[in-house]
């Protein structure tokens, strides 16, 4: 029955919809929580700025956002619009994967980019990769070898190895030349947790996607009259994720 739902050509992108929604709504409450100290398992669910506690109909992902127009029923208090989007984006993600390669191939794309997404945000807003989220996302990976899900064994491993050693190389060399951190600790593990899943072979394009990606967003700031120094921190864990899942997505296709 779960193999015939998934390699439906509708039924599967609509349930990994749903599914990705519901992940969503937990994505959006663990990188609201954790960079606080705060608990994403413990506790009801309550309005940040009166504290009431949300009811069940308040609490279906999207669906009570767009029905509460962003707003807390109780105090009226505006509701921010992370959750919206943290859940638009996951539901999105299941949508594409399983359109886009129906069947187990597409579960397991979808799954990593849903591991993706609570890292690429934590990284964006607070420039930040959870090393139990990397881990993780790693862990994930191996499964999905164990599964049989392409590339096979060998790809996976040296990707996971040269993954970590190129970034780690590189911020070793700029901390020892210049004497200051340029890469965060978690950017050599990120990318090898992808290296875990794509390969060896597709780490260059990841890289070649986030390096163009980063170098328009800073051509845009500077455009807009934003200082850029060697100083300007930029989200590199953000911008490879966006890229490892653009090319978990398409490499099949590719």
């Amino acid at each position: 029955m779960l193999a015939q739902l998934v390699h439906h050509s509708i039924l599967g992108p609509v349930l990994a919809a749903i599914l990705g929604a519901i992940l969503g709504s937990f994505m959006a409450a663990l990188v609201s929580r954790w960079p606080q100290g705060r608990s994403v398992l413990a506790g009801r669910s309550a309005c940040d700025s009166c504290g009431a506690g949300l009811r069940p109909w308040q609490l279906v992902p999207i669906v009570s956002y767009l029905g509460l127009r962003g707003r807390c029923a109780s105090c009226g208090a505006a509701i921010g619009r992370d959750s919206l989007i943290i859940e638009l984006m996951a539901a999105a993600i299941g949508v594409l994967a399983l359109a886009l390669h129906p069947g187990w191939t597409g579960v397991a794309v979808a799954v990593f980019g849903w591991l993706l997404l609570p890292l690429a945000w934590l990284d964006f807003r607070h420039y930040w990769l959870p090393h139990p989220l990397t881990l993780a996302l790693a862990i994930a990976g191996l499964i999905a070898a164990f599964a049989g899900i392409p590339p096979d064994w060998s790809s996976r491993l040296i990707g996971a190895v040269t993954g970590f050693a190129m970034l780690w190389t590189i911020a070793f060399a700029y901390q020892t030349l210049r004497g200051r951190e340029g890469l965060g600790g978690g950017d050599p593990l990120l990318l090898g947790a992808i290296g875990l899943w794509l390969g060896w072979q597709l780490l260059p394009l990841v890289l070649m996607i986030a390096s163009g990606a980063g170098l328009a967003v800073a051509l845009v700031l500077q455009r807009r009259g934003v200082a850029l120094s060697s100083a300007t921190r930029f989200p590199l864990g953000t911008l490879m994720a966006a890229a490892a899942w653009l090319v978990a997505l398409l490499a099949p296709s590719l």
